[in-house]
């Protein structure tokens, strides 16, 4: 009982909850590419089955998380063995899950935009194309993909806690986790509603999820190269977006 209680005193030390704090931050703004994946595939849906999807899909993500936490050290090593070399180029297991997760964000992204473009993406037989099942394993899939750079971040942040501490950080990680999935469960839907009634948003959130795609392959082939500058033109564009929605409304009036 002393060690399961000595597991959890790190939360009880101003550190530990700053750390707290700070990793569920992180992680629910590297979880705001997750939520408008999940908004896009969702919309695909009936309405009555778009909610179940969410929840299920993330539940499921949450589980997938918690897995990958407990086989952190496992995870750690994809990045340092080479599988094999073509022109040079060293592709790891890491790399390889990086290029295949971008790859197909930019395949579902573009065929969104494609569905879009062309008027056809609120038909009947369009929403009837992505069956219930499809759509959840689709949010594990990509969710699986993001985990990755989450999880790693996690622990490289945390990596000096236990000196300070003298506490197991993995408790900090995993209750970030847990609290990021709840936020990410609640504002999922607001923000699907928001995103799929706004045809000039829905198209900025799918552009977004393309650079995020293209930025997985350039990872995956060893250019590391900081998310902050998409997300920040991501946020510009909406600003502007937004303005651009205020003054037509204001023209209608």
């Amino acid at each position: 009982m002393d060690s399961f209680i000595g597991y959890f005193a790190i939360l009880g030390t101003s550190v530990g909850l700053t750390y707290l704090l700070i990793l569920t931050l992180l992680e629910v703004v590297l979880g705001i590419d997750n939520i408008i994946f999940i908004s896009i595939i969702t919309d695909n849906l009936p309405k009555n089955k778009q909610r179940s999807a969410r929840l299920i899909g993330l539940s499921l993500a949450l589980i997938i998380r918690i897995i990958m936490l407990s086989l952190v050290s496992w995870i750690m090593t994809l990045d340092r063995e080479a599988l094999f070399s073509i022109a040079g180029q060293s592709f790891t297991a890491h790399s390889l899950v990086l290029l295949i997760g971008g790859l197909f964000l930019i395949y579902k992204s573009v065929g969104e935009m494609h569905a879009s473009v062309k008027g056809s993406v609120h038909d009947a037989s369009a929403k009837q194309a992505t069956t219930f099942t499809a759509a959840v394993t689709q949010i594990v899939i990509i969710d699986f993909i993001f985990s990755f750079d989450s999880v790693i971040s996690a622990i490289g942040m945390t990596n000096d806690i236990q000196h300070e501490t003298h506490g197991n950080p993995l408790v900090i990680i995993i209750l970030s986790v847990l609290i990021s999935m709840f936020v990410m469960m609640v504002f999922s839907g607001p923000i699907s509603k928001f995103i799929n009634e706004r045809p000039t948003i829905k198209m900025i959130a799918l552009s977004f999820l393309v650079a995020i795609g293209v930025l997985l392959i350039a990872e995956g082939f060893g250019e590391h190269m900081q998310k902050g500058y998409i997300y920040f033109a991501l946020v510009y564009a909406l600003i502007v977006e937004l303005l651009n929605l205020r003054m037509r409304k204001n023209q209608q009036k």
